[in-house]
């Protein structure tokens, strides 16, 4: 037993209390005030709770510490735990890892949205270029002017004041003098694209494009009625505005069906034409077909100015199921 135990019991002797008293007020445990009264300082934990335990032992049993210690000088010296720094440094670091593991959830979560929502965007970007594809050379376009050798004049258009053709002086030779009238004559060479100057001549020629629409020029003389046929046959969704694009009057909207015909008249203002499904609309200008090639059409027609004298406005569209 050491002189530094040996005064600790003498005290705790002298005060009547027993290990177990002691045990209760100092809330250490037996076992080490045993070894402090028996100067056997390796049971503790470490010589930092050694002068704690001896400190707090000393004042239960009404021993000033201060003076024990420099009376009994034998105390080991509490050195730097490095136990406790390292406990102390996982301790500090332990919150950020917690913080980034908390995180990470969180962060994936919106990263797979993300990326859902950039490829749909990707798809739809390609799907919508490949089912609008332009075409290289738009003079390579077809004019929507037709032969008359090959097409027999419309009905529309002989009562538009369109010019027939003269039958030449074989045709009407050999011709049976009976079936002359039934029989379409024979045409005069092809007319040049720009607008003829014989009365009731009407040309479309493609003129230019504004994105996505295909701008067509109607030339027709003063006071000749251009009209436009749209046949359908089968189902496509079908916009007819007055004017140059979709916030002018509204002559036809909705679903077509095979059979439906839809009859309007060109006026000054233009008219704009969208076609959902092309292949299932025909579109005529006084007979003459007019298509931008796409499966999918947005047209414009305007009046070119030798067509100034033509009808003014744009009549409903009649719709018949054939």
């Amino acid at each position: 037993m050491s002189e530094l135990g040996r005064h600790l019991k003498e005290a705790r002797l002298q005060k009547g209390m027993s290990l177990d008293d002691v045990q209760e007020v100092t809330k250490i445990r037996k076992k080490y005030l045993e070894a402090i009264e028996a100067g056997d300082y390796k049971v503790l934990p470490g010589s930092f709770y050694v002068r704690a335990f001896i400190k707090t032992y000393a004042e239960a049993v009404g021993v000033n510490p201060d003076e024990l210690m420099e009376e009994h000088g034998n105390v080991p010296a509490a050195p730097v735990d490095t136990t406790m720094e390292t406990v102390i440094q996982k301790r500090s670091r332990k919150p950020e890892t917690e913080r980034n593991a908390k995180w990470l959830p969180t962060l994936l979560m919106w990263t797979f949205p993300v990326l859902i929502l950039v490829v749909i965007y990707l798809y739809a970007s390609s799907t919508l270029n490949d089912s609008e594809p332009e075409q290289a050379d738009s003079g390579s376009m077809t004019t929507a002017t037709q032969d008359p050798a090959k097409v027999k004049p419309s009905a529309t258009a002989a009562g538009g004041g369109g010019a027939v053709p003269t039958p030449t002086a074989d045709a009407a030779a050999t011709a049976n003098p009976e079936a002359s009238a039934t029989v379409a004559p024979t045409a005069s060479p092809e007319p040049s694209p720009s607008p003829s100057s014989s009365p009731g001549s009407v040309t479309v020629t493609q003129d230019r494009k504004s994105g996505k629409t295909t701008i067509y020029k109607v030339s027709a003389p003063a006071g000749t009625e251009v009209k436009v046929e749209i046949a359908s046959t089968g189902v496509s969704w079908l916009e007819v505005y007055q004017g140059e694009n979709s916030k002018g009057e509204k002559l036809s909207f909705g679903n077509t069906k095979a059979g439906d015909n839809l009859s309007f008249t060109l006026g000054s203002q233009g008219m704009y034409i969208k076609s959902g499904y092309s292949p299932a609309t025909t579109i005529t200008v006084n007979g003459q077909a007019v298509t931008d090639g796409k499966t999918s059409s947005r047209l414009l027609l305007e009046l070119d100015s030798s067509g100034d004298g033509a009808a003014n406005g744009a009549t409903d569209g009649s719709t018949s199921a054939e």
